[in-house]
């Protein structure tokens, strides 16, 4: 196996008993850092230490991460210009933070025969967002509701 130091420097091929010997004396211990290469390499090293900053790595990776969610907007099959512009104006600012939003319309009674209406009003809104938002899913009928998810723009 390959064998690197606790400094970092390459200590070279040995034998596996070689490289335990070598850890003993610094009292550290032995560490396969990729077992699948040819030949494996180890590397002489405090393990409990590894593992704490492995783990403080991931803390602080996890806590720099920013977790998309998904708002959703209701609108109506007869919803007029003001209120659109103000759903509009509020979507944006959705987008703004960096949410996904979803726009749906719960169709009701007969609004069930004219579904095209909705789909013209989905698209309306969504022209009215001016290009800071991009179409993930194009509006789409699903039995009472006509729902599309929308991201923002780069």
């Amino acid at each position: 196996m390959r064998v690197i130091s606790s400094t970092g420097e390459q200590l070279g091929i040995m034998s596996a008993s070689e490289a335990l010997r070598l850890a003993e004396e610094e009292n550290l211990d032995l560490v396969k850092i990729s077992p699948n290469a040819v030949p494996p390499v180890c590397k002489i090293m405090n393990y409990g230490k590894f593992k704490f900053e492995q783990a403080k790595k991931e803390k602080e990776n996890r806590k720099n991460q920013k977790v998309v969610e998904l708002k959703e907007i209701y609108l109506s099959m007869t919803i007029d210009i003001g209120d659109l512009n103000v759903k509009a104006k509020k979507t944006l600012e959705l987008l703004a933070d960096g949410n996904k939003v979803k726009v749906s319309i719960r169709m009701r009674g007969r609004q069930m025969a004219h579904s095209s209406m909705g789909l013209d009003v989905m698209q309306r809104f969504f022209e009215m967002l001016g290009g800071k938002a991009v179409m993930d899913k194009a509006p789409k009928t699903e039995g009472r509701n006509i729902f599309m998810i929308l991201s923002p723009a780069k």
